[in-house]
């Protein structure tokens, strides 16, 4: 009980006491209660009492617009394909959400887009990057997030089709990290006994999990990460142009960026703050600014990111060994009660802890906002109707040529 003695030092000094307690529980579940406690990352909790860093100034990002990027394609499109040849890049596709608002508990990535047939979103992501595979003449390696409660559903779903013709050999998976809940008061809580209340530590855990899990170490040449979400069917993947574009701007970090033209819409921005790119969110700036236009008409804070991103592997492992931030939201949490049963609470009654992805471009210090046309590469599904919905997407996959 070695282990046992060391964690009850641990958690006397983050005063985590009421944890200790093995009351009721086998030694096959003691054992994985210990492996739990010893897998939490306690500075965690410090953040409850750590506020983020306020705003700097706030300034509107350059931006490599379509028209400039059709006067350097070709020489991007080269950089970009010697790139992907060489085996320098590697495309990790975060995945771990269930379609939960499309009316499904299946994994996002296999809800059925189609309507004379079966359109899969794996299906389309995956068909996208076959299709610079072929391009390129090279295979690029495909690394999956899942989550725990999806990673099982995942793999039976790819390859029951065979992950839709991409060879298994380039594809891996890996799983979100998870980071424990606490209740107001700063207690972690227990989900039952011998089992804490654990949730899915946010899309910025995906470097850290990627490197826990052994997989990264199985692609070596990988120099840059092309990171994507399973939201947007129209998704261009380890596009050969973005990918030269961001290596020769010199760039620790590219962004792929649709043109805001409504000032209301609801979608991040890529900015300057204090001269240094970070990602704004669209309630961060005054109505003035994000009314504001320049002499040509357009808005001047309008580079709308798609969650497309590119990462060097020097930057990744550079900020891999500082403290990310860390979002603390206020939420209803099912955990376990005095009484020894799990409830759902009517109220907010505890805190999840959530690192995002949109922080690594600020701290990348440099990052290249690459414009796309929305109509041909922004189609999200995020709800079963109306806006940003699977009507909408099937609307502009028809629009660029798709058959459903």
């Amino acid at each position: 009980m070695k282990l046992a003695q060391k964690l009850a030092q641990k958690l006397a000094k983050y005063g985590q006491e009421h944890l200790l307690s093995f009351d009721g529980l086998n030694e096959t579940e003691c054992d994985a209660y210990l492996s739990q406690l010893e897998a939490i990352d306690f500075g965690l909790l410090e953040s409850l009492h750590r506020p983020l860093p306020r705003r700097g100034q706030i300034s509107p990002a350059p931006l490599l617009t379509v028209e400039e990027i059709a006067q350097r394609r070709e020489e991007y499109e080269r950089a970009g394909v010697a790139a992907l040849r060489a085996g320098k890049v590697a495309c990790v596709l975060l995945a771990g959400g269930q379609g939960t608002r499309l009316g499904t508990k299946d994994p996002k990535g296999a809800f059925d887009i189609g309507v004379t047939k079966p359109v899969y979103i794996f299906e389309l992501l995956i068909r996208n990057l076959l299709g610079v595979c072929e391009r390129c003449g090279a295979y690029v390696p495909l690394l999956i997030m899942t989550s725990e409660k999806n990673d099982a559903a995942t793999k039976q779903f790819l390859e029951a089709h065979t992950y839709f013709g991409y060879p298994a050999a380039y594809v891996r998976f890996f799983t979100q990290e998870l980071l424990p809940c606490v209740d107001l008061d700063g207690k972690i809580m227990l989900e039952t006994r011998g089992r804490l209340v654990l949730s899915p530590g946010g899309n910025g855990g995906w470097y850290a999990s990627l490197m826990k899990s052994g997989v990264a170490q199985e692609f070596p040449n990988a120099e840059w990460y092309n990171v994507f979400g399973v939201d947007n069917v129209l998704q261009r993947i380890a596009d050969p142009v973005f990918i030269g574009a961001t290596i020769l701007s010199g760039a620790q970090s590219g962004s792929k960026i649709v043109a805001k033209t409504d000032p209301e819409e609801h979608v991040g921005m890529l900015c300057l703050e204090d001269g240094k790119p970070a990602v704004i969110e669209y309630f961060e700036l005054t109505s003035e600014m994000a009314h504001a236009r320049d002499g040509d008409g357009n808005l001047r804070y309008r580079c709308g990111i798609v969650l497309n991103y590119l990462f060097s592997k020097r930057m990744l492992e550079n900020i891999a060994t500082q403290r990310i931030p860390v979002h603390v939201v206020k939420k209803r949490i099912a955990c376990m009660g005095a009484d020894g049963k799990t409830r759902m609470p009517e109220t907010e009654n505890g805190y999840k802890f959530e690192t995002l992805i949109l922080d690594f471009v600020n701290l990348a210090g440099s990052c290249l906002p690459f414009e796309v046309e929305r109509e041909k590469e922004f189609a999200p599904v995020k709800n079963r109707t109306g806006k940003d919905s699977v009507a909408t997407a099937r609307a502009l996959l028809r629009a660029n040529g798709m058959e459903l």
